[in-house]
């Protein structure tokens, strides 16, 4: 079963207490999904709404209990007077999101999204969705409106509003653990780039050292770069820091440094000289 199927099975099991309510989700599912087709998702639900509020959706009374009407295209939408209520609108929200929605695992990534035939009823569904503090974005995909949101903070939002709290604790695990390893990870391309620029580093002043030594001779060199170059020779792997504790008298790491780079200024003055 996909993320967003068990996101749908957790709000198809706790549906509204209160008529209004009911009136509100069975509308979403109904006109989010249009046309039902017998074996859609909304037809379970719609049916099941429509038998606790004993109206016949198809009939007139029932069509004017939703507060039905048709866009411009003929398709069915709502009166904004039956989402009035901030329960009410986060029950047509979950209606929408049962009849035309979809979440994506968010072990991939984070994307929530309702597909919608009609334009006006996608207008809608993002003002009530922005009475939340939340922002969709729309976007039109061939013959649909869909209405989406990418931020994971945003569709934890959605799913507490829409009272999917189950699923909301599954995405907040998954979400713990996608920082840990991004936090991991980054420490260690942190510390790979560290590591990688300190045996550049390394690599360079013996090469420099031995360059010296094969021109000028490192005797050539004052009593203070010699010592550090001999030790360099002899340590290419130590830290700078652990050269520097070996030095009589012990220096710190930037002393080290700062011999280590005069000695590669030596090593590039006879370079130039030599060409």
């Amino acid at each position: 079963m996909t993320f967003s199927s068990k996101v749908k099975e957790e709000l198809l099991k706790n549906l509204p207490q209160s008529r209004h309510c009911r009136l509100a989700m069975l509308a979403g599912i109904y006109v989010s999904g249009y046309p039902v087709r017998p074996g859609d998702t909304a037809q379970e639900p719609i049916d099941r709404l429509s038998e606790l509020l004993d109206i016949d959706i198809e009939s007139d009374e029932g069509r004017s209990a939703l507060k039905l009407k048709t866009d411009e295209e003929k398709l069915p939408v709502i009166e904004p007077i039956l989402v009035e209520r901030s329960c009410c609108k986060q029950a047509f929200i979950r209606g929408s999101f049962i009849a035309a929605g979809s979440l994506t695992n968010p072990e991939k990534e984070y994307h929530f999204e309702i597909a919608l035939l009609s334009r006006e009823l996608a207008m809608l569904l993002m003002k009530l969705i922005k009475d939340f503090n939340i922002e969709p974005k729309l976007v039109e995909r061939k013959k649909y409106h869909v209405v989406y949101v990418k931020e994971s903070q945003e569709i934890a939002d959605l799913l507490t509003l829409m009272g999917a709290h189950v699923s909301l604790l599954d995405m907040e695990n998954i979400r713990i653990i996608k920082d840990m390893k991004n936090r991991v990870n980054r420490r260690v391309n942190c510390e790979t780039a560290n590591l990688n620029k300190t045996v550049s580093a390394a690599v360079r002043q013996v090469n420099d050292i031995e360059y010296i030594e094969q021109t000028r001779g490192l005797k050539s060199l004052p009593e203070s770069l010699y010592e550090i170059a001999v030790l360099r020779l002899e340590q290419p792997d130590m830290a700078l820091k652990d050269l520097g504790e070996m030095l009589n008298p012990p220096i710190g790491k930037s002393g080290v440094n700062h011999r280590l780079r005069k000695i590669s200024e030596i090593a590039d003055d006879i370079r130039r000289n030599k060409s």
